[in-house]
């Protein structure tokens, strides 16, 4: 069990390691020869070759340095911040189905689904107010980021409006931060180029406090719009003290979303009091009939 660490000792730990990992990635975009990118257009490159330049900025005031897309829902009613989850292997389409059919009846904010699944969602939620979501690179975050973000692009080209990449652990691990920042840049920048959302899955239960900060600041720098706490397939989920650490690193304009083990309304508002913006959940349902006061027997499974 994590330790809970003193209001003061968090905030140093949080800037320490922020100036570390932008000291470490300026270092390497001046090695690639990137000194002056913030002179021209560079496809939002700017804010990984010139870190540097962007610490400077923040340090002076600046609210938010974005090279894309942005995105934090404004509703916070708890049925839009949940992303309707079903992922597991054997789910069959009668049981996407029943996913697309509960997530239009109580407004969830998405539905989140394998993107093999993606195209049936996409036709059951026509003209409906629910997003589709998937995941790539699910759930071990291993593979190429090219191939992560060919991954992301069929999906959004079968009616994806959000997707909900794995991060390579195993860079993050060896503080590799250049190849961890072109993993998460390369989806990124997919998503973004089809107006797509972008969550970083950084499954905090096989990380330390401070990889979970390097993880979190690396995920900003490369223009994610969301970071997000768990797959719900890697032995832990999301808790409290992760989430209030994401989010002071993340600041306000990037999203947080809880996913892993939010199983009733109580666990879903400790998460939003957190910090959480989005709520990843099979759950869904059950926490909406106790956040109305209904008698609600079982659950979902938790993701």
């Amino acid at each position: 069990m994590t330790k809970p660490i003193t209001a003061e000792k968090f905030e140093r730990l949080v800037d320490q390691i922020t100036q570390q990992v932008v000291a470490r990635l300026s270092q390497e975009g001046e090695a690639a020869g990137h000194g002056d990118c913030c002179t021209h257009d560079d496809d939002g490159r700017c804010v990984y070759h010139c870190s540097d330049r962007v610490r400077r900025v923040v340090n002076s005031g600046a609210d938010r340095i974005s090279s894309s897309l942005g995105y934090i829902p404004r509703d916070l009613s708890m049925a839009r911040l949940i992303d309707h989850t079903l992922l597991k292997p054997d789910a069959t389409a009668e049981e996407i189905a029943q996913l697309c059919r509960e997530a239009r009846e109580y407004h969830f904010a998405s539905v989140c689904v394998n993107s093999g699944w993606v195209p049936l969602a996409a036709d059951l939620l026509k003209g409906s107010d629910v997003a589709v979501c998937t995941v790539v690179g699910f759930p071990l975050g291993a593979s190429l980021p090219e191939v992560k973000a060919y991954e992301a692009q069929l999906a959004i080209q079968n009616g994806a409006s959000e997707v909900d990449m794995v991060q390579n652990i195993g860079y993050l691990k060896s503080r590799d931060l250049k190849a961890l920042h072109h993993d998460i840049a390369t989806v990124v920048a997919t998503c973004h180029a089809h107006n797509a959302i972008c969550k970083v899955i950084l499954e905090t239960s096989k990380l330390t406090d401070e990889e979970k900060v390097i993880a979190s600041q690396v995920s900003v720098m490369a223009g994610a719009d969301f970071v997000k706490t768990s797959t719900g397939f890697g032995g832990g989920g999301a808790t409290v003290h992760d989430v209030a650490l994401m989010r002071r690193v993340v600041g306000p304009d990037v999203g947080v979303k809880a996913s892993g083990g939010v199983r009733s309304y109580e666990d879903a508002q400790a998460m939003v009091k957190a910090g959480a913006t989005r709520i990843g959940a099979s759950a869904g349902v059950a926490i909406v009939r106790q956040e109305r006061g209904e008698q609600v027997a079982g659950g979902g499974k938790g993701y």
